[in-house]
């Protein structure tokens, strides 16, 4: 082989330019203050550095003979390097926690005695640069990447998520939403302000009356994303109205988005029709391709075309952040066997922010996957998060490992993308860090860390009157797991009905759903709103309650017990030592991976005192208000009706029975539901329970058989689907026209009961043991079986007229609920869906029929739900001050706040 050498030539030159930059530097060296600080970040010089400076190129008799004073000479801004050197600056004077505990020789007395600081941690943008790459973006649909910044252009007009549309409430005859967009870069100021155009396109009154120019509000901007709001205020007319919107100028990352969106607005004297879901997403190692994606979405965007929502309400879970732990920053975390180490591990501003692009990948790739993506820019939304919007099971692991440096950690991160994407609303000015100073109080919640804000805008605090804010944070001396004020929302949707969705994550513990501060303040604000609208004349009717977690479901205490029992323990330590039981426990506190989804339960032993007691005051609500209330509930990744009534014995006519509160649990429309093992196990757990001497409860047989051509649950199940599933709820509006083809029973249910046959299960499940299907309800064609005017009063209720002392409440107990399933009138959609005029709601839960269907098509069954006239007396339950009590039993039902 050749070798290869140098021409003799380059040598020299080499060695020239080499002796020409060492004359260089000794003459800078020359000219260099020997009493300037090694410190290029020190304000201010000494006196000797003056007086150098001053004399340096005078003449040595000049130095000698005329001194002159002047003060301290500034140093020339240094503007190389980055903020290592001022990090490095700043530790000469602080200590190293691994200093602290042990010296270079061990010995005791060489050992610091000054107290224990940590070290000055690196920017934000240079820790960003060191963990670029430290962990793999999540994938879209089918396994591609995601990027999120990557190139990201200069002029802020590439929307890489969104619009994404939100309902917030009514004012007057005032419609007021807004809408939110994410684009591509940022920082401390942003190079454009993009502006929304608005317009009418049909509806009541003048159409296109030109275009609204909406600016957008800076939420939040750092380098990788900036987020904008548009606020919306509409004006609500006498016929139902649709608007549309768009983004002029602004470029799109997606190729599928609609550029231009329209929602509707209804009639100032009608209620909004609202479509429920929630478990928006799969859980990890789920086979999606074999679920055909969210494939349900499909169905809601054709229901949305042929008879359009006015608002879609989120549940929780409306993104699955869980993969954070196999494929994303926390996979060593997660990893590591032992439950010591994993909850003394620190979370640095490093981890942070790994973590911190995670949320916002996955929440970029989930808001951007169709169809779900077309549906959360046409339908506004309302959302309450559940645990898998921050990782599974948070909340309801055992007290100090939720107390750990990476749970405090994940909570905060995770909120900040939960208030932006899910609520538009800014996130707070920092997360939690190990690294970070706490705060001064423990009530003030996460101290301030300055690393966090380099190059970044956050808007201030943005407080609106939807919000009921819990008094006090998450961040506690007993529960230090989220370090944020809960967002309890209250809102008008239209003319008679009211929403309350509760915030039952942000302040839960094993042992605590919500603080009792926080329940004073919702029912308080409950009272105000409903005292204001009865005296403004115009009185709510319905309150529709968004509970993430169903408050109306069958025990499980039973297994509570077995995997909290000392039984448990060997196995635990076998599968900590050996692995025995595999995933049968999980990775984080070692608990049975079944535990935490039942301690989440309201009817799990530790929260159902609090339980009953909300369940109590509700009714109390019911009483005085003359208001009938409905649950939404999701979660269980199964369909489900419960309901609180009346103790049969009383014999109270549906219509004055302020007990009756319908439980919707709907529930998943993306995730894989469980097997039909677990789904017939609760149909056989499906008891009648007291929650009190004139209260009973239990789970209604809605499903009179099975959706498509497949069986999916035993024949004795009639009460829990395991299919995936949405819920429609429609008012009958007083306005509507009277009309036979609204009286309930022996309907036709569309397309979907042509479409199927049932398996195995027909109508006489509906049917109490001992009974004749003449004999147990009027004929279907009767019309005094609808919800007509006649079929309201207790003298035309054929439900008022049975002489039984004891129904049996599984099977229906009022004329709304008569033929529920496949063949009410609420599944008949749009055709007799919400077609009615006695002021009830309608309620459909659509259920999947095959899986492996990419449209989604899916069956209804459907029941409604009566309106409520009360003018009783007064329950005790309407004591409001009364706290909740507490499962430990500090709350006694006498307590005020």
């Amino acid at each position: 082989m050749a070798s290869h050498q140098q021409h003799p030539a380059a040598v020299d030159g080499a060695d020239h330019h080499e002796q020409q930059q060492q004359h260089e530097q000794e003459e800078q060296d020359a000219e260099r203050n020997p009493y300037a600080s090694s410190s290029r970040w020190r304000h201010g010089e000494s006196a000797a550095y003056a007086r150098y400076e001053r004399d340096k190129g005078l003449p040595p008799h000049y130095q000698q003979h005329h001194h002159r004073h002047g003060g301290p000479v500034a140093r020339e801004a240094d503007s190389r390097g980055g903020v290592s050197d001022l990090a490095d600056f700043l530790n000469k004077s602080r200590l190293d926690p691994n200093e602290m505990r042990s010296s270079d020789n061990g010995a005791a007395e060489n050992r610091p005695r000054t107290p224990r600081f940590k070290p000055v941690v690196a920017g934000a943008s240079e820790a960003r640069a060191a963990t670029a790459h430290a962990h793999d973006a999540p994938r879209g649909h089918g396994g591609a990447e995601m990027p999120v910044a990557a190139a990201a252009p200069a002029d802020g007009k590439e929307i890489v998520c969104g619009p994404l549309l939100n309902y917030r409430r009514q004012e007057g005859a005032t419609w007021i939403g807004s809408v939110l967009v994410v684009t591509a870069g940022g920082g401390r100021t942003q190079p454009i302000v993009p502006t929304l155009e608005l317009r009418k396109v049909g509806g009541g009154g003048k159409e296109g009356r030109g275009v609204t120019g909406v600016e957008g509000t800076c939420l939040y901007s750092d380098p990788r994303n900036t987020f904008w709001r548009f606020d919306l205020a509409v004006e609500m007319e006498e016929a139902e109205s649709s608007w549309e919107y768009e983004l002029r100028g602004m470029r799109f990352a997606s190729r599928t988005k609609p550029r231009v969106n329209r929602f509707f607005v209804p009639a100032v004297d009608e209620s909004m029709r609202i479509m429920f879901h929630s478990c928006n997403g799969f859980s990890v190692g789920t086979d999606e391709a074999a679920w055909s994606g969210p494939a349900l979405w499909n169905d809601v965007m054709r229901k949305h075309q042929e008879r359009p929502f006015h608002v879609m309400i989120g549940g929780g879970d409306q993104i699955y952040n869980d993969g954070i732990r196999i494929g994303g920053p926390l996979k060593n975390w997660s990893n590591t066997k032992n439950p010591k180490k994993r909850r003394d591990h620190p979370f640095p501003e490093s981890l942070r922010l790994e973590c911190d692009d995670y949320y916002l990948k996955n929440y970029i790739r989930w808001y951007s996957t169709e169809p779900f993506a077309s549906a959360n820019g046409q339908i506004p939304q309302l959302n309450i998060w559940d645990d898998h919007d921050i990782i599974d099971g948070f909340g309801s692991y055992v007290n100090d490992f939720m107390k750990c440096d990476v749970f405090r950690g994940l909570g905060g991160t995770a909120h900040k993308y939960y208030m932006l994407f899910q609520h538009h609303l800014p996130p707070p000015a920092s997360t939690y860090t190990s690294d970070a100073v706490p705060a001064a109080s423990v009530e003030e919640g996460q101290g301030i860390d300055p690393n966090q804000s380099m190059n970044t805008y956050i808007h201030p605090r943005w407080q609106e009157p939807n919000y009921i804010y819990g008094p006090k944070p998450g961040l506690t001396k007993a529960q230090p797991y989220v370090a944020e004020h809960s967002h309890n929302m209250f809102a008008q949707l239209g003319a008679r009905i009211a929403f309350l969705g509760i915030d039952a994550r942000t302040e839960r513990t094993r042992h605590q759903v919500n603080h009792p501060e926080t329940y004073y303040a919702i029912f308080t604000r409950l009272k105000q709103e409903f005292l204001a609208a009865a005296s403004s004349g115009r009185p709510f009717k319905h309150l529709i309650l968004l509970l993430g977690i169903p408050i109306a479901y069958p025990r499980l205490t039973w297994l509570e017990n077995i995997f909290a029992s000392p039984v448990m323990g060997p196995i635990k330590f076998l599968n900590r030592r050996m692995g025995l039981g595999g995933t049968f426990f999980n990775t984080f506190d070692g608990s049975v991976d079944l535990l935490d989804d039942l301690d989440d339960h309201y009817t799990a032993r530790t929260h159902k005192k609090e339980r009953n007691w909300l369940v109590e005051k509700l009714q109390g609500v019911c009483a005085e208000f003359s208001i009938r209330i409905t649950i939404l509930s999701g979660d269980v990744h199964l369909a489900a009706l419960g309901r609180f009534y009346s103790n049969p014995r009383l014999k109270i006519p549906v219509e004055q029975d302020y007990r009756y509160i319908v439980n919707v649990v709907s529930s998943a429309i993306v995730n894989k539901p469980p097997p039909a093992a677990v789904a017939n196990l609760l149909s056989r757990r499906n008891r009648i329970h007291h929650l009190n001497h004139d209260t009973s409860e239990t789970l209604l047989k809605l499903f009179d058989k099975d959706p498509g051509k497949s069986p999916k649950t035993a024949s004795h199940n009639n009460v829990t689907m395991p299919s995936r599933n949405f819920a429609i709820i429609t008012e009958n509006s007083p306005n509507n026209e009277p009309s036979a083809a609204a009286v309930n029973g022996g309907v036709p249910n569309g397309t979907a009961t042509t479409q199927t046959e049932s398996h195995h299960h027909h109508n006489h499940h509906h049917q109490p043991p001992g009974t004749s299907s003449s004999s147990h309800f009027a004929s279907s064609s009767s019309s005094s079986s609808g919800p007509t005017s006649s079929a309201t009063t207790p003298t035309n209720n054929p439900i008022a007229h049975k002489k039984e002392k004891h129904k049996d409440g599984r099977f229906p107990l009022n004329w709304g609920e008569e033929n529920c399933g496949t063949r009410h009138k609420a599944a008949a959609w749009p055709a007799q869906h919400g077609r009615g005029s006695d002021g009830s709601l309608d309620v459909c839960i659509w259920v999947e029929m095959d899986q492996h269907d990419p449209e989604g098509r899916t069956q209804g069954y459907g029941l409604t739900v009566p309106v409520l006239s009360y003018s009783g007396p007064r329950p005790a339950s309407l004591e409001l001050l009364s706290l909740p009590p507490r499962s430990a039993g500090r709350w006694r039902r006498g307590d005020v706040i």
